[in-house]
């Protein structure tokens, strides 16, 4: 499985293979050999490449705090998948407005809004069913829409513009 990781201001992606405990974990260039095991709520014991490690895990606000060795981390972790719609799931248009462009091939499974609707920045516009997960997309700024280029069955590539919004 793939995951995007991110730790102050840098971006990793990570891949996770295996299971029950016994994981190769890929960040980079950088692989892994990991067995993992929680042995209490929130503490883990984590064997690296044959290296021991007592692991504090904690949820907070959405983001991992995880405690190594006296050093502590936040990281905010989501499915590659996930991160690719929310980070480029549109972009502006020009004076406030927004084009909503398909970050990944999908279906969509339901249009929200019609041409001439007046839209609410964080507004939801329409679903995508990509990677069996439904994704919804929200209107980034407030304004009107002015164009709307797909239907609820209609199949979509990354980078085919959906909706257009003018401020």
């Amino acid at each position: 499985m793939r995951f995007v990781a991110t730790l102050e201001d840098g971006v990793e992606r990570v891949e996770v293979r295996g299971a029950d405990g016994r994981y190769r974990l890929s960040i980079g260039d950088a692989v892994w050999e990991v067995d993992a095991r929680l042995t209490a709520q929130g503490i883990g014991s984590l064997l690296i490449d044959g290296v021991s490690h007592v692991v504090d895990v904690s949820v907070d606000g959405g983001a991992c705090v995880v405690g190594v060795g006296g050093e502590t981390w936040v990281i905010r972790v989501e499915e590659e998948t996930r991160h690719i719609i929310r980070a480029h799931g549109g972009g502006p248009a020009g004076h406030g407005g927004q084009t909503l462009t398909a970050p990944l091939p999908g279906k969509i499974t339901h249009v929200a809004v019609r041409p001439g609707d007046r839209v609410a920045k964080g507004d939801t516009l329409l679903l995508i069913e990509a990677m069996k997960m439904e994704n919804e997309f929200r209107a980034g700024a407030a304004g009107t829409v002015a164009e709307v280029r797909v239907a609820a069955g209609q199949a979509v590539n990354a980078g085919d513009v959906l909706v257009v919004i003018e401020a």
